[in-house]
């Protein structure tokens, strides 16, 4: 554990670093950050917390740099309490308000307004249709052998298909299909309805076991939804303007990486459902990003987890601003969600 006087010294190199991008030497912390000794004493604490793998020294400067232990020291350790600022939430309130109108707005918004407050990528991963709460579904006549399935969750989130209608039911078979599962099945998550789910309403969909068979397979059409995630993604362009990543041919693992949905999903599910959760280089799961730390945290609507909000930047980030602004948004954009959905 380290003792007060480093742990200063430490929290002083990290900040300066973070604001200037340029090593830190012994004279810059004694001058700037009047921690009542001298460049000497400073230089030797230096040298102490080097040895404990707490910072590094790049090439041949007499400057140091964090270390990744230094950096989880300094998040886990030494940042006061994220708290965003009352100028950051009017700009995020005042954003959705003058630009998003659908639920798609309020996802792209989402992440164009984080990456314009951190100055990096962002990241929102939407809620699956399978996952959120079923509220209704409805069939819309498209003509005498087909129609219209449209389901609707409690997200505001609309699935709909064309689907052809079996043999043997009608419109009026559909419709009393229909309201039967909306008055049994409201409140469950869709993946929870299945077949077993299904036949236990048996009598009350459709009494003819024949026509309840063909209404259980357009049923299991209409339900069966795809599960590939879809990621938001903004900000590229500022976190290329960071010193770290002006070399382009240095960052090319990365930019190929923000380009492979699957990868980010993968990235965005390791998200604790509780807090805001912080990544540090080598921490991180795939070496294209290695270089960079990842702030994440999930969001619910009606207490269930919907949802993932990240932030990507190198780990030279501002933490305690970035764990800010995603602390609120865990908080807040699953009300937003609610509030701007259009059903």
């Amino acid at each position: 554990m380290l003792d007060e006087r480093k742990r200063q010294i430490l929290q002083a190199i990290i900040d300066d670093y973070i604001s200037t991008a340029e090593p830190v030497g012994s004279r810059t912390i004694a001058r700037k950050y009047n921690l009542g000794i001298s460049p000497a004493t400073v230089r030797n604490e230096m040298a102490d917390l080097e040895l404990l793998g707490y910072l590094e020294q790049p090439h041949t400067s007499a400057g140091r740099i964090p270390s990744v232990k230094g950096y989880r020291f300094y998040v886990d350790c030494l940042l006061a309490p994220p708290q965003i600022s009352d100028r950051d939430i009017a700009i995020i309130d005042n954003w959705y308000q003058t630009k998003a109108r659908r639920i798609e707005e309020v996802f792209q918004e989402t992440v164009k307004i984080l990456s314009r407050i951190t100055r990096n990528v962002s990241m929102v991963l939407a809620p699956q249709l399978t996952q959120c709460t079923f509220k209704y579904l409805q069939f819309l006549p498209l003509d005498e052998r087909r129609s219209i399935i449209v389901i609707v969750t409690d997200t505001g989130l609309v699935e709909n298909k064309i689907i052809e209608i079996p043999e043997g039911l009608s419109h009026e078979d559909l419709i009393r299909v229909a309201n039967a599962i909306n008055s049994r099945l409201g409140g469950l998550t869709v993946d929870r309805i299945t077949m077993a789910v299904l036949e236990d309403i048996q009598n009350a969909i459709l009494p003819d076991p024949k026509l309840f068979e063909r209404a259980v397979l357009l049923l299991k059409q209409a339900l069966t939804v795809e599960k590939n995630e879809k990621v938001y993604l903004s900000g590229t362009t500022q976190m290329l303007n960071q010193p770290e990543f002006r070399d382009v041919d240095k960052v090319k693992d990365l930019l190929t990486m923000l380009e492979e949905d699957k990868l980010l999903c993968d990235i965005l599910h390791m998200a604790d459902s509780d807090g805001v959760v912080v990544t540090i280089g080598q921490e991180n799961k795939y070496t294209g990003i290695h270089d960079c730390s990842v702030v994440q945290a999930t969001y619910r609507i009606d207490g269930q987890v919907v949802g993932t909000v990240a932030v990507l930047g190198p780990t030279r980030m501002e933490y305690g601003k970035t764990m800010a602004v995603l602390k609120f948004m865990q908080r807040h954009l699953g009300e937003i969600l609610k509030k701007y959905k259009v059903l």
